[in-house]
C-alpha cells in the first residue's frame, strides 16, 4: 500500500492567513490538498468550519452570506477526497468595545482531533498535514506520532501560529506567496 496522507484544514484560520497576508485570494482546494500531500497518496482531506451566524428572523444580508458560504461547503463536498466537517457558531453578545457580535465556534476543534486521532490510531496514515495556528490540537497532534504518524504543519506568519504547535509538529511549512500562488485561482 502506499503512503498515505490525510489533509486538516482549519477553515477559519485558513480564511485569517489568506485575509491578512496574502489580499484574500481565491483558492483551489483540491490543488491545496495535492500540495499539501506531496509525494504521498492522498488519503482525504478534511475542511473544518461553522457556516455564518444566522438569526430566527435573518437580514437580507444574512441570508445572503449564509446562501454564499452553504453554495462553498457544496463545492468542496463534490470534490474527490474531500470531507466537510461543519460546527457551530454561537452568539455570545455584544463586545462592549466595537458594539459587534461576538461569535464562538463551536466543535470544530473537537472533531479535527477526533479525525487525526481515530485515522492514526487505525493506521490508516502515515501522514498528517494540518493548516492551523492553534494549540488545542497539541493533544491530538501528540497521540498521532505516538502511533507512529509524522505530523507536517502549514501555517500563517509567526504571529499567526501558536509556538506549541508549532513545536509539537515534526516539520512546519509557513504560508508563502510562492505557495499561495501555487494554489490560486
Amino acid at each position: 500500500m502506499a503512503n498515505q496522507a490525510a489533509i486538516f484544514i482549519d477553515g477559519g484560520y485558513l480564511v485569517k492567513v489568506l485575509g491578512h497576508e496574502f489580499s484574500a485570494p481565491r483558492i483551489d482546494f483540491q490543488k491545496l490538498a495535492i500540495k499539501m500531500a506531496g509525494d504521498d497518496e492522498l488519503f482525504r482531506a478534511y475542511y473544518y468550519n461553522c457556516l455564518p451566524y444566522q438569526g430566527s428572523n435573518p437580514s437580507a444580508e444574512e441570508s445572503k452570506r449564509y446562501a454564499k458560504a452553504r453554495g462553498f461547503v457544496a463545492a468542496l463536498d463534490r470534490l474527490p477526497r474531500f470531507e466537510v466537517r461543519l460546527g457551530r457558531l454561537a452568539y455570545r453578545g455584544i463586545d462592549q468595545a466595537t458594539g459587534l457580535p461576538i461569535y464562538q465556534q463551536k466543535r470544530v476543534d473537537i472533531m479535527l482531533g477526533v479525525d487525526l486521532v481515530l485515522l492514526a490510531a487505525k493506521g490508516r496514515i502515515h501522514r498528517a498535514a494540518l493548516i492551523t495556528g492553534d494549540s488545542d490540537f497539541i493533544p491530538a497532534v501528540q497521540v498521532a506520532k505516538n502511533e507512529g504518524v509524522h505530523v507536517h504543519l502549514f501555517h500563517g506568519n509567526k504571529a499567526q501560529v501558536h509556538d506549541e504547535i508549532w513545536t509539537a509538529a515534526d516539520d512546519r511549512t509557513q504560508l508563502n506567496e510562492d505557495f499561495v500562488r501555487d494554489i490560486s485561482y
